[in-house]
């Protein structure tokens, strides 16, 4: 599961949405009505272009049904526009091959289909089929600044395209595709992880003059009641590998060391796990994810 996490302002703090027409130069359209974002939707499509091809009739009627302001999107898995071995464009799609031309087709005509032609996209790509993020805001609603790294820099985009960031004139929508913890003390498994967290720490702290709103796929379940079996996800292992600090034993998402990192992060950053929040009972019938056990469940943040 994907949650949103919003800060909590202290009284007077914070201007409210409106969603009164401007008066400024008459009466304004219906399209000018709506200033700010108020519903949101967040998935891990792991690869858009299958999810397009196999479940789109779904996911349009569950949007159409719905009609959120924001769509964020995870591991799209499509690839940045580029040459081989040039650099490459993650704002775009890859279409200088036949097939990545046909896939890009395929992708932008469902994204120009109701009810998606109302939205327009924000993509953040890695050089391959990996990772990748993209924000859909409907049209009527206008962000002040997109970046797409947590130090804000609109020229620059994450590793892999792990972050979107539109900043509006009242609240921050933070996209991310947090790296997976992995099994091993090592520069791309445990270290990575260390790295990102450490950083979005940093970005939540100094990120305090609007209301956030970080919604995304973040490769961590933060309590036992996130998980069906506490113990057995705890002393998890692959291929017999014990990590040396214990703080890291057990599955990736569900490590002691991570979880602590992530409470720390809600913590500094004055932040609320909003599903958790509304539903304080354990329900893994709601939503999970499969984590190499055939009867253990994850309930994903």
């Amino acid at each position: 599961m994907k949650r949103f996490f919003k800060p909590i302002e202290k009284e007077g703090s914070a201007k409210k949405p409106s969603l009164a027409p401007s008066k400024q130069g008459g009466e304004k359209g219906e399209e000018d009505i709506k200033k700010e974002p108020l519903k949101f939707v967040t998935w891990n499509a792991n690869s858009l272009l299958l999810r397009v091809k196999n479940n789109w009739p779904q996911f349009s009627d569950f949007i159409s049904n719905l009609d959120p302001d924001i769509i964020a999107l995870q591991e799209v898995r499509m690839p940045a526009a580029g040459l081989k071995g040039a650099p490459k464009n993650p704002r775009e799609l890859k279409d200088d091959t036949s097939s990545s031309r046909e896939e890009k087709q395929i992708l932008l005509r469902a994204l120009s289909s109701p009810p998606f032609e109302n939205y327009h996209v924000w993509w953040s790509l890695a050089d391959s089929k990996y990772a990748g993020t993209a924000l859909l805001v409907k049209k009527c609603l206008q962000p002040v600044k997109v970046s797409f790294s947590l130090d804000k820099t609109v020229s620059k985009h994450e590793p892999d395209g792990r972050v979107i960031l539109a900043e509006f004139e009242t609240v921050c929508i933070l996209n991310t595709y947090a790296p997976n913890n992995g099994w091993k003390e090592e520069e791309n498994s445990f270290q990575r992880r260390r790295k990102w967290d450490k950083r979005l720490l940093d970005f939540v702290v100094q990120s305090s003059d609007k209301p956030l709103i970080w919604c995304g796929d973040l490769n961590v379940s933060h309590e036992d009641i996130d998980v069906t079996h506490p113990e057995f996800f705890s002393a998890a292992k692959m291929n017999g590998y014990v990590p040396p600090n214990k703080e890291d034993w057990g599955q990736p998402g569900f490590t002691l060391a991570e979880r602590k990192r992530f409470g720390a992060i809600l913590k500094e950053g004055r932040l609320v796990d909003a599903y958790r929040y509304l539903h304080k009972e354990k329900d893994m019938e709601r939503g999970f994810s499969w984590s190499g056990n055939p009867i253990g469940k994850f309930l994903w943040k």
